[in-house]
């Protein structure tokens, strides 16, 4: 796993990270060609890229097209709202034309639940999200796109059982927002 840093263009209460909007460590582009050396190095496979929001280092795509081309697998963690961020536009079509894993924090099915955790409209603007990436095929078996949802208990609670909160999430996502 590789944190490419702190900026973000949320502040979530439960961030781990303390990553936010005022943050501005990033990782530097030298660092990132020593990530891939040791990549090249070690014969890593996969590349799990977080942060606050590892789109908005400037390397991001450099770091995804690289590990790509060297055969790893390239997960991004991402927030959803990222896609919206003035000059981030076509980042979906990037992810998709690279094949990366979409690992995608929503952190509840219910808007009340995330607004109150990350901000009023930020279920609105991570559905949205989920429908341009389900348009390019994530989600779907047949595209090999992955898209998996991460949940985000607010407080401190464990999460239920995961079948069980995936079924609640295909349901009430599919459901209410198809």
């Amino acid at each position: 796993q590789v944190n490419v840093g702190k900026r973000c263009n949320q502040a979530c209460q439960h961030c781990h990270v303390d990553a936010g909007p005022r943050r501005t460590e990033i990782m530097t582009r030298e660092t990132v060609e020593e990530v891939l050396a040791a990549i090249r190095r070690c014969g890593i496979r996969t590349v799990d890229i977080t942060g606050g929001a590892p789109e908005l280092n400037p390397s991001f795509e450099y770091l995804v097209t690289e590990a790509r081309a060297l055969g790893c697998l390239v997960l991004d963690r991402c927030n959803l709202t990222v896609l919206f961020v003035p000059g981030k536009e076509r980042l979906p079509e990037f992810l998709a034309r690279h094949e990366v894993e979409v690992i995608a924090s929503l952190p509840c099915y219910l808007e009340e639940n995330v607004d109150q955790q990350r901000g009023r409209g930020v279920f609105e603007q991570s559905v949205a999200a989920l429908r341009r990436l389900n348009a390019l095929g994530y989600g779907s078996e047949e595209s090999g796109l992955r898209l998996n949802l991460v949940y985000n208990p607010i407080g401190p609670y464990l999460p239920p059982p995961q079948a069980d909160l995936e079924a609640e999430y295909r349901r009430e996502l599919w459901q209410q927002y198809g």
